[in-house]
């Protein structure tokens, strides 16, 4: 079987006005046995052209959502936006849903989904929720800030009912989207993993799972389990033509 080819969302900085990546998210996809490809952020118009080289999408971390997307004013605790990321990595995901793409989302990926399937967003979790966990670790982030209770197919992959994760995040999830299943819960009752039980993989997690080493880290379960769904529903495609 061929090494799927993972279309990952690129970062941004407005700063240096640039596209960036960071390793860790290619050298878990690449462990797990993919071929991982930095997407640009092109406008709405080439998303169907852009998911036909990619067998899996990987929604990265990064800026937050624009409040607009959930329905809500910007808040002052709301932090940098990236429109560009935003308008794309909606429309871009609308589209995966439709072909079956595998789809996993990490961090922001996780707040990105949520939204644009109609969820809502804590702009700011320690001012809207101050009696809550902390959820913005310190360096180095391969380490266990507190732990989550797991279900459905995350639990499955584990083989456990709970698991360490490390936590660098401000956002979080208010109201899950319609379609959307928790599958990992924070002790502050947090949703921290979500999946959508109609298609053949569409997993979403808070934590940073690259941030581990790929090898046999917290993580491995989660890249593995996606580029195993990638590579089955490429091979599907090529059986069918």
């Amino acid at each position: 079987m061929k090494k799927p080819i993972i279309g990952v969302l690129p970062l941004y900085d407005r700063e240096k006005d640039s596209y960036w990546m960071l390793p860790a998210y290619f050298h878990g996809l690449e462990y797990a046995g993919a071929l991982p490809v930095m997407l640009p952020l092109n406008g709405a118009e080439d998303c169907e052209r852009l998911l036909e080289i990619c067998d899996g999408l990987l929604f990265t971390g990064g800026q937050d959502v624009d409040p607009a997307l959930y329905g809500e004013q910007i808040l002052d605790c709301c932090g940098e936006l990236c429109s560009a990321r935003d308008q794309l990595e909606a429309a871009l995901l609308q589209f995966a849903i439709k072909a079956n793409k595998p789809i996993l989302g990490i961090c922001r990926g996780l707040q990105l989904i949520n939204a644009a399937l109609g969820g809502t967003l804590w702009q700011d979790l320690p001012s809207q929720r101050p009696d809550g966990l902390n959820h913005r670790m310190e360096r180095p982030y391969d380490r266990t800030e507190h732990t989550v209770t797991l279900s459905g197919p995350l639990a499955a992959a584990y083989g456990a009912e709970s698991l360490g994760v490390n936590s660098c995040h401000h956002q979080g999830i208010k109201t899950l989207a319609p379609t959307l299943h928790a599958m990992a819960v924070a002790e502050d009752g947090l949703i921290e993993a979500v999946y959508n039980p109609e298609k053949p993989f569409f997993w979403a997690v808070q934590w940073h799972p690259e941030f581990f080493e790929p090898e046999n880290g917290p993580g491995t379960a989660i890249f593995r389990a996606f580029v195993n769904a990638s590579a089955e529903e490429a091979e599907k495609r090529n059986r069918h033509g």
